[in-house]
Parts: C-alpha cells; sequence; structure tokens
C-alpha cells in the first residue's frame, strides 16, 4: 500500500508542502478534511487493492471497542487472512497490551496463537495544536506505510475521543464497526430521545462526525463506507431496539448482535485470549466451560453476519453494496449529513459552493 503525500496542507492554512512519493511510486490520493473553523491535513486514502480497512469507534468508552477490534483480528487469521492492526489510543493502549499479553501467554503455555502484524501510535508531545497533528499524521502514514500490501485487513482501534487520528481512521474506513451497549446512556452518541416517547429527537455528535465522513469520501471516490452499529452487552428488555431501528434507517447504517456482558470476555485480556482460540486446557490455562463455548459461538456468528470479503459470498456481499452505492445518488448522503449537523447544531461550511482547498484532491 503506498501511502505517501505527494501534497500536505497545513492544518493552519499554510501553502502546500510538496513531499517524495513513496518507494510503491504509484499514484497517492490526498484527501483534505475540513472540521469547524480549520483543516485538517491532507491524508492518505486507500488505494485499490490495498487491505480492506475495518475501524472500530465510537466516542463512548466501556462500549467493547477493543474487544471487538481482538477479536476480530483474530477471526480474520484464523480464516487464513493476512491481518495488520492499528492502536490510535495514545492514552489507554489498550490493543497494544491485548496484542503483548497474547505474545507472553503463547509463549509461557507454549502455544501457536495467531498475532497480527501490530503498530501503535504513541499519543502526541504537548505542542501547539498544529504540531501536534502533523506529527501525528506523520505517525500514521509511517505505520500504514511499514504495513504495506503485505495484509488482507487492516483493523484500527480509535481512542474515545474525538482526536484528529480518530476521525483521520473515519475517513480511510471501508468498514466501520460502532459498539454501542444495551443503554440510552451510551445511545446519546449517536442520538437524542425524548423521555417519554423515546423518539429520536437530534443526532448525536459522533452520528453527524461519521456522516460527514461518509458524505466527504464518497464525494471524493466515489467510495461508500459500511456503518456497522454492533450492539454489545444486551439487556433481555432489549432497551435501545426500536430507537436504534428507526435510527438505522435514518442514518444508513446496519445493525448486528455483538458479544452479550460475560465476565469470560473480561477475564481474557490478561492472558491476550480470546473467544476464538482454541477450547482446551494447554490453550486456556483451565478447563473450559459452556461459557467458553457459547462465547464462540456467539463470536463466530457475528463475524459471519459482518460478511467481510474473506471468501467468494464476502466478496459477492461486498460487490452487491458497492454496486448499491454507485446507483445511490451522492445527494442523498450529503442531505443526510448535513441534517444531522443541523440537530447537533455543528458548524457547517458557509460558503454555498467549496473552494478549491476544501476540495479531495489527487495528487500525481
Amino acid at each position: 500500500m503506498s501511502t505517501g503525500l505527494v501534497r500536505h496542507l497545513s492544518p493552519t492554512g499554510g501553502k502546500g508542502i510538496d513531499l517524495e512519493p513513496s518507494a510503491a511510486g504509484s499514484v497517492v490520493l490526498a484527501y483534505v478534511a475540513k472540521t469547524s473553523n480549520r483543516m485538517l491535513h491532507a491524508a492518505p486514502l486507500i488505494m485499490p487493492g490495498s487491505p480492506h480497512v475495518l475501524v472500530v469507534g465510537n466516542e463512548k468508552g466501556g462500549s467493547g471497542k477493543t474487544t471487538i477490534a481482538m477479536h476480530l483480528a483474530v477471526a480474520l487469521l484464523k480464516l487464513g487472512q493476512r491481518v495488520a492492526t492499528i492502536d490510535l489510543d495514545g492514552n489507554q493502549k489498550s490493543l497494544t497490551q491485548y496484542i503483548e499479553n497474547r505474545r507472553i501467554w503463547a509463549h509461557y503455555r507454549r502455544v501457536e496463537l495467531e498475532v497480527p502484524v501490530h503498530r501503535y501510535i504513541p499519543q502526541a508531545g504537548d505542542r501547539k495544536t498544529g504540531d501536534n497533528e502533523a506529527e501525528q499524521l506523520a505517525a500514521f502514514e509511517q505505520a500504514v506505510a511499514s504495513i504495506g500490501e503485505s495484509v488482507d485487513f487492516l483493523v484500527i482501534d480509535t481512542p474515545s475521543a474525538e482526536t484528529y487520528l480518530m476521525r483521520l481512521s473515519h475517513l480511510v474506513a471501508d468498514t466501520l464497526i460502532t459498539p454501542l451497549t444495551d443503554s440510552f446512556l451510551d445511545f446519546g452518541t449517536l442520538a437524542s430521545v425524548d423521555p417519554i416517547t423515546r423518539e429520536v429527537t437530534a443526532t448525536g455528535r459522533y452520528a453527524a462526525m461519521v456522516c460527514d465522513a461518509r458524505e466527504r469520501r464518497r464525494s471524493f471516490d466515489q467510495h461508500r463506507i459500511e456503518w456497522v452499529v454492533v450492539r454489545n452487552r444486551c439487556s433481555l428488555s432489549h432497551l435501545v431496539d426500536r430507537s436504534l431501528g428507526k435510527l438505522a434507517l435514518s442514518l444508513g447504517f446496519r445493525t448486528l448482535e455483538g458479544c452479550a456482558e460475560r465476565v469470560l470476555y473480561r477475564q481474557f485480556f490478561p492472558s491476550g485470549l480470546t473467544a476464538l482460540d482454541a477450547l482446551d486446557e494447554r490453550t486456556l490455562g483451565d478447563r473450559p466451560t459452556r461459557m467458553h463455548q457459547i462465547a464462540q459461538e456467539e463470536m463466530r456468528d457475528f463475524v459471519e453476519l459482518l460478511q467481510l470479503p474473506t471468501n467468494g459470498r464476502g466478496r459477492r456481499a461486498a460487490a452487491a453494496r458497492t454496486e448499491w452505492s454507485a446507483a445511490t445518488p451522492l445527494d442523498n448522503i450529503a442531505i443526510l449529513a448535513d441534517e444531522a449537523l443541523k440537530r447537533t447544531g455543528a458548524p457547517q461550511d458557509s460558503e454555498a459552493g467549496a473552494s478549491a482547498s476544501d476540495q479531495p484532491t489527487a495528487a500525481r
């Protein structure tokens, strides 16, 4: 995968700086995203033939992002796919620690455990915003370039905050996975609801950001970011199902069942194990229980229902979604994003038409 940027725009509006293209020598696309009143850096987009990018994102902490990211990586490795992971959470470093725990446990138990190619992007130093973003962009670009075209899937775990890298990752996603617990407190990242009727009254800031990212990506290269909201830790009463179903129709995402509320998933972290690993005493360090089998079945079901392009069926499903996207007027997505921003009160572009610097650019 080529990630060298041949044009780079300063977030403070400085003039472009010419950079050398990467060794791959292919044409690199640069994307300029505008947030609030300043510009994000030009960001690399994934080229045809590059890895399928899975981004696990949600502003709400404790929704199960790292658990989902790790299980996805291991599931894909077990399917024979080449997988890389990137940890964008410079504070928690949860995915990085999870993978390191897995390496240590495999050595200790003398078992073979699949481990993805992993990269971690440290937190930027305490400098001006523009300098921090430049440093983060360079680190992200270096991480992606070091992975190259050697993998089939790239899984990105994001922080529970709207950071520069978090927004950047959403722009390069092929599939965006948003874990959500069965709670209206967590549902608030997607939408506000009327306390009496439970009807959706406003789009949440995170949902508005996703709509904006999808619109910008679509206007740039006609690619439709698939958005999947995963219901994690569902209660028997399924509190948010009705509201979530209506919001899915409004914002254009699909919903899936993820992992239930099981202590087992929290117990996996110290040893780096997942529900998809071998259910034997040698691997687990203890005798497997019925809960291990249930967790393994629900994770296998989840991965299958994602319909990732890992085989002929998954590729056909992905192609069908791409074909549908190509036939869907761009204005429809633009209207969704505009309405979402209006309902959150987020600032919008004041110009009737975007200026040249606001447009995505293709570097040659």
